[in-house]
């Protein structure tokens, strides 16, 4: 038994901060008729899609440039022609963007729509990498944790549409991806597609030198493949890469089967798209075997994991 579903990661190049929104809108929709002329039935887009990674600006939180980053409701004018064209091509999507509640809450959030142009659910970021200030003599700043609240939706699944073949859907943004306890929740709610948008910095964005771009795309990969594999799923990553205003972001966008097997990756850090037909029943071996949860985790020796923060030393 098969349920195959096709695949495709939209992996953006940069995007520079004096870039229209038009401009980038214009992008996106490129990207996704691609997708849909090679067979995509659903396409993931990297984190804050829509915008320049302006995480890296130190600004005032009320700045007319900032707010005009985030979305305050989704879809809205700006993006509706990417949901139209979607819809009219009978194609769904993930896209990650910055949130702006009606009560004036700000997430690192990312949606899932369905073929038919609706919404199916929403995830907000909870790892948010950087500072809460600006780091002095650092040239690029991360800070995320000024910006944005830490995620309040915990790590939902859902379930895709039949004609994806009603796979058990998960998402993750950017950060995320690197820390297994969110992939092991999802792990436990039955996933089978993970879905992760990311815009990761080239260079230690913590400063120092420690971490070149050669390192942290290999990083990025590997947290794909590791966790694809121990929580049998499919994975796909997809990256904002390239150098915008002279700040470097990886690539390395991949999609990964739930063996940790690389089965399609970006060439370029530029617009690119990669495309894979899953088989969505490839993840029963590992569901069904080595990682059957229900026989074989132990979770009354697992309490260190959630009642503890920072690591303790023996004495």
């Amino acid at each position: 038994m098969s349920r195959l579903l096709t695949l495709a990661g939209a992996q953006m190049g940069p995007t520079q901060r004096a870039d229209s929104r038009a401009q980038t809108l214009a992008r996106l929709v490129a990207l996704l008729e691609q997708a849909a002329a090679r067979g995509a039935k659903l396409v993931v887009f990297p984190e804050l899609a829509f915008t320049t990674f302006f995480p890296r600006w130190p600004m005032d939180r009320e700045a007319p440039e900032l707010l005009a980053s985030f979305e305050t409701a989704m879809p809205n004018p700006q993006v509706q022609p990417l949901f139209d064209r979607a819809r009219e091509l009978g194609v769904g999507f993930y896209i990650g963007y910055a949130e702006l509640t009606p009560d004036g809450h700000r997430f690192n959030s990312a949606i899932t729509v369905g073929p038919d142009g609706q919404i199916l659910f929403k995830y907000r970021k909870i790892h948010l990498p950087g500072s809460d200030h600006v780091k002095d003599g650092q040239k690029y700043q991360q800070l995320e944790k000024m910006y944005f609240e830490y995620g309040d939706m915990g790590f939902p699944v859902a379930r895709g549409p039949e004609a994806w073949g009603r796979p058990v859907l998960g998402m993750l943004v950017c950060n995320d991806r690197r820390w297994p306890e969110g992939w092991r929740c999802l792990g436990l709610q039955g996933v089978e597609l993970v879905m992760v948008g990311y815009n990761s910095a080239a260079y230690d964005p913590n400063g120092g030198e420690g971490e070149s771009e050669q390192l942290r795309t290999f990083h990025s990969i590997l947290a794909a493949q590791s966790n694809a594999y121990m929580n049998a799923t499919w994975a796909i990553a997809v990256a904002k890469a390239g150098v915008e205003d002279g700040a470097g972001l990886i690539g390395g966008s991949c999609i990964v089967d739930p063996n940790g097997v690389v089965v399609a990756q970006a060439q370029t850090t530029a617009d690119e798209v990669i495309v894979a037909e899953i088989d969505l029943d490839a993840c029963r071996q590992g569901k069904e075997k080595m990682f059957n949860f229900a026989q074989h985790r132990r979770p009354q020796w697992y309490g260190r994991i959630v009642d503890q923060v920072g690591a303790e030393p023996p004495a």
